[in-house]
């Protein structure tokens, strides 16, 4: 009887002090994930435009003056082309904008950044696209008379934005360089 007294007791005291509404969220989880600092070089690839490129980078050297700079950790590449403008600028600009917009089943965002340098005679247009499309940075730019590049950043796997959004933003900063840095060759 004394046994069932203090199990009836002990299971009463339980029952009063395990029912409180307090509790303590837990926090949100992130990955730690390290990237090498930026250092930039120039591009060593005889070209008719030139701009600052990441170290920590493998240039591939394509046909028709293209290129591709790989980031072999992140298993991703940032893929160029070049063409030159004989009187089809509206064209060229076309063709980009559309590669953009072709994104936009998959995209929850397309935000685009109209690029600017008169000293260069660079002038260009920045797309980030949120959401899981194939390529999440795009870029043009051109002097508007003799030149036109345009780049795409993809990734080697099937795309997660949330997985790969840290990335994107480290890449991300490479480009803005790329554009800030870009000049024609005469």
């Amino acid at each position: 009887m004394r046994n069932f007294f203090l199990f009836f007791l002990f299971s009463f005291f339980f029952s009063i002090f395990s029912c409180n509404n307090d509790f303590l969220p837990k926090p949100k989880a992130y990955l730690s994930l390290e990237y090498p600092k930026k250092h930039y070089e120039n591009l060593a690839l005889q070209r008719p435009y030139f701009f600052e490129v990441p170290k920590n980078t493998v240039i591939i050297d394509e046909s028709n003056n293209w290129l591709k700079i790989q980031y072999p950790k992140l298993k991703a590449s940032i893929d160029i082309t070049y063409k030159s403008v004989n009187n089809n600028l509206h064209e060229l600009l076309s063709d980009a904008e559309k590669l953009v917009f072709k994104h936009a089943v998959k995209a929850e965002q397309i935000i685009p950044k109209d690029f600017v340098n008169k000293e260069k005679r660079v002038f260009g247009s920045f797309y980030e696209i949120t959401g899981n499309a194939a390529s999440n940075l795009q870029f043009h730019a051109t002097d508007s008379t003799h030149h036109f590049i345009k780049g795409s950043l993809y990734f080697y796997a099937r795309p997660n934005y949330d997985s790969i959004l840290p990335a994107v933003d480290y890449i991300k900063k490479d480009v803005l360089k790329l554009m800030e840095t870009l000049e024609w060759k005469k």
